[in-house]
């Protein structure tokens, strides 16, 4: 659950754990896993093929920075309640016991935004994690939690049968 909001660079962090999104096909050399690739990480740039729900983990100093595959550069990020099965699924995966996880606004880059990628999507994903995560981006808490408690009221008053699929995201329309 995203438990802050802090509005300064994720490298500045002062939690221990760092966690991000790359593609399935292994190309990471731009984009936030760019910069982790040239500052930290070299090898996550050309990682190789990866399942969805992967997460690869490197420690370099006193961070341990979290790959989390979340996308396919190919196919996108999936539709909406798929990117938060998966966002959930990946942060809860990331081996750390009450430790605070750092992240960024996930899917908001140019890749992201070209890709399919869902911000509010991948957010309730955080959400609804059982990790405690602050969210290195310019947005506050409790609209997040507004819009958290909105989305949960408006799945919960779906038809049954229906469930939450009946949600498409934005590229496959």
């Amino acid at each position: 659950m995203i438990t802050r909001c802090i509005h300064d660079d994720v490298f500045n962090t002062q939690a221990k754990h760092i966690a991000f999104a790359i593609n399935k096909e292994g190309f990471n050399d731009c984009g936030f896993a760019g910069q982790v690739a040239s500052k930290y990480w070299p090898e996550i740039a050309c990682c190789g093929e990866h399942e969805i729900g992967t997460v690869l983990s490197k420690t370099v100093g006193d961070k341990t920075f979290h790959a989390m595959v979340c996308h396919s550069l190919n196919d996108g990020w999936g539709e909406d309640t798929e990117q938060r099965r998966i966002m959930k699924e990946c942060f809860d995966k990331i081996p750390v016991k009450g430790q605070t996880i750092a992240t960024i606004a996930i899917g908001t880059g140019f890749v992201g935004m070209m890709s399919g990628a869902n911000f509010q999507q991948l957010t309730y994903g955080m959400m609804d994690s059982e990790k405690r995560i602050f969210l290195h981006a310019g947005f506050r808490l409790s609209d997040i939690k507004a819009a958290y408690a909105r989305e949960n009221d408006r799945i919960a008053r779906l038809p049954e049968e229906k469930g939450i699929a009946k949600t498409k995201n934005r590229k496959n329309g």
